[in-house]
């Protein structure tokens, strides 16, 4: 039974809706390269016949924007498995301890005034569905900090690729220690709910 509906399990190995095309570091090191993901709502364990990795991540509140910038997402973020979003990426990340030793108000300064990590997103909604996924304060051993899964048409692959670009170009990036991006493609589209 899973004991918190925000906890979310990504399991990399040889099953799952989402095929894995590519895997590569961007910073640090590379996670072994897996043939499929899927996502499961709560904590797997014991992990299944074939999974290579196990990454977890719980959705939370959102952090370092104000009201208006909230309210600005919320009225362009679009839902997840939309049936022509056919395109992924799993993107789990790292930042180093310079980051965590900042009070929230020197990181927002760095996440928004600086880099314009919200004002840079809201430009590519909604072509491109994200969600965040929080690891910091589940458990110690949970390798990375956040997890970010977009979802997006093989058609805006251009743009998310210009949204990357921009996001590490700016001084929050500076703070990344360890980033790897996994890019994937659904094999059918979902079913109705």
């Amino acid at each position: 039974m899973n004991s918190n509906p925000r906890l979310f399990t990504f399991v990399g190995g040889r099953e799952g809706q989402w095929k894995a095309t590519e895997s590569r570091p961007i910073r640090g090191e590379a996670l072994p390269m897996i043939e499929r993901l899927n996502i499961v709502s709560g904590n797997v364990t014991p992990l299944p016949e074939g999974a290579i990795w196990a990454l977890r991540g719980a959705r939370s509140n959102e952090r370092y924007v104000t009201r208006e910038e909230k309210e600005q997402l919320v009225a362009k973020s679009p839902v997840l498995c939309r049936p022509e979003a056919d395109c992924a990426v799993l993107i789990p990340i790292k930042k180093n301890a310079k980051w965590w030793e900042m009070t929230q108000d020197e990181r927002r300064a760095i996440f928004e005034e600086q880099s314009h990590h919200t004002q840079i997103g809201l430009e590519y909604l909604p072509a491109i569905a994200r969600r965040l996924h929080h690891c910091r304060d589940l458990t110690e051993a949970e390798p990375f900090d956040f997890l970010t899964w977009f979802e997006f048409a093989k058609a805006e692959t251009a743009g998310f690729d210009k949204l990357l670009a921009r996001l590490r170009a700016s001084a929050e990036w500076e703070y990344v220690e360890w980033e790897v991006e996994i890019r994937l493609t659904r094999d059918v589209a979902p079913a109705a709910e």
